[in-house]
């Protein structure tokens, strides 16, 4: 039985030299495209990114950004409360609770925004590509 590599149809390989900002506009156009650099590549030449390729689900980053921000509020809440226990001083019970559920809401929305859905705990599972 061949093995996964040597079923491959394509085996030719064009190299491209590509500046930082030809790169990240790459990246970018195939992020929003939800194509891997190579699938998008493809569908640009060609009008078809191939038979295999999977369009990812397309991350929303100003959500990423807003919560970015948030992770850092709670991170310093949490700090907060790591270092007061540290030095001995009680545990308040509604400020560990707060924090917690705050952290929750912000892992919860991060799995939204980069189209996750969750399966128990702390199993993030991929939702479902599109079929393009």
């Amino acid at each position: 039985m061949a093995s996964g590599t040597d079923k491959r149809q394509r085996g030719e390989t064009v190299t491209v030299r590509l500046t930082k900002d030809e790169r990240d506009t790459l990246d970018a156009l195939s992020s929003r495209s939800g194509l891997a650099a190579g699938a998008f590549m493809r569908a640009a030449a060609f009008g078809d990114a191939g038979p295999r390729a999977r369009r990812r689900p397309t991350a929303d980053h100003k959500a990423l950004r807003q919560l970015l921000g948030e992770c850092g509020r709670v991170g310093n809440n949490l700090n907060q409360i790591a270092r007061r226990l540290n030095e001995g001083g009680p545990v308040n019970i509604p400020e560990l609770k707060a924090a917690l559920a705050a952290y929750l809401d912000i892992r919860a929305a991060i799995l939204r925004a980069l189209a996750m859905d969750t399966v128990g705990e702390d199993s993030p599972k991929r939702a479902a590509p599109d079929d393009h």
